[in-house]
């Protein structure tokens, strides 16, 4: 059975003192409300957060990431931060590849496969983020260029590495828009993604291996979402900025 994982992505939102308050918030309240045998919460913020984030969550199940990293190990790259330097701070986990990047960074397969490589290699997890476009799923591309992003970014991978990877399904025209994928569009692209790993690392490496499902994920949609069975939690973006409604979908798995 894999354990279901909630995380919070922050993306450009909340100062420090407001990134505090949440982090306190939430980490309270998955505490009294949240059974850490059932999910792992992760709080994403800003990188100026990450410390102290990690700091704050020390010794309660939440854990801390970070939203990005560079594919170099350190250098002359103002500007940029190392998977070293996220390590450092008490991060566990750096998301790579989040639709926001690769639309506005553009960030390729070709790059991310070198940011994972640099993620696993410092014992972080990476949260790779694959997802199609509004006119790729109408153009019947989806599969398509899910399975591209996932067998460029990650095949490189051996099956003992890939268990170091979590896999995030995010739909673009779902991010922040308020319309979700519907429960049986999410687990067909998810099964999709599962039998993809399945067919390069075997049944077992496979079946170890979380997705997420990231796209407008709020308490009242959460736990059908969570419910299906190759969707093992949610990478969440709006609904983690308020600790009541980000610690409920935690509850909902």
């Amino acid at each position: 059975m894999r354990k279901k994982i909630v995380a919070g992505n922050w993306k450009m939102n909340k100062n420090f003192e407001e990134g505090m308050a949440l982090t306190s918030e939430v980490v309270n309240m998955v505490k009294d409300e949240v059974s850490a045998d059932k999910v792992t919460v992760i709080l994403i913020p800003p990188f100026i957060h990450v410390h102290a984030v990690a700091a704050l969550a020390k010794g309660s199940p939440v854990l801390a990431g970070a939203q990005n990293c560079h594919q170099e190990v350190k250098g002359a790259y103002t500007g940029e931060v190392s998977a070293e330097m996220i390590k450092s701070c008490g991060a566990t986990h750096i998301i790579l590849g989040h639709s926001e990047r690769r639309m506005y960074n553009g960030e390729t397969n070709a790059l991310l496969a070198t940011k994972v490589n640099v993620v696993l290699a410092t014992g972080l997890t990476a949260i790779y983020c694959c997802g199609e476009t509004i006119e790729q799923r109408n153009a019947g591309k989806h599969f398509e260029v899910i399975e591209s992003q996932v067998k460029e970014g990650l095949f490189h991978l051996s099956a003992a590495q890939m268990k170091q990877v979590v896999i995030a399904y995010e739909p673009v025209w779902a991010i922040g828009t308020g319309v979700t994928a519907s429960t049986a569009q999410a687990q067909e692209v998810h099964a999709f993604i599962r039998k993809l790993l399945t067919d390069r690392y075997g049944k077992e490496t496979a079946e170890s291996i979380c997705i997420l499902y990231g796209g407008s994920v709020k308490p009242d949609n959460a736990a059908e979402l969570f419910s299906q069975q190759d969707i093992d939690g949610g990478l969440i973006g709006g609904a983690a900025l308020q600790s009541r409604s980000f610690v409920d979908i935690a509850k909902a798995c």
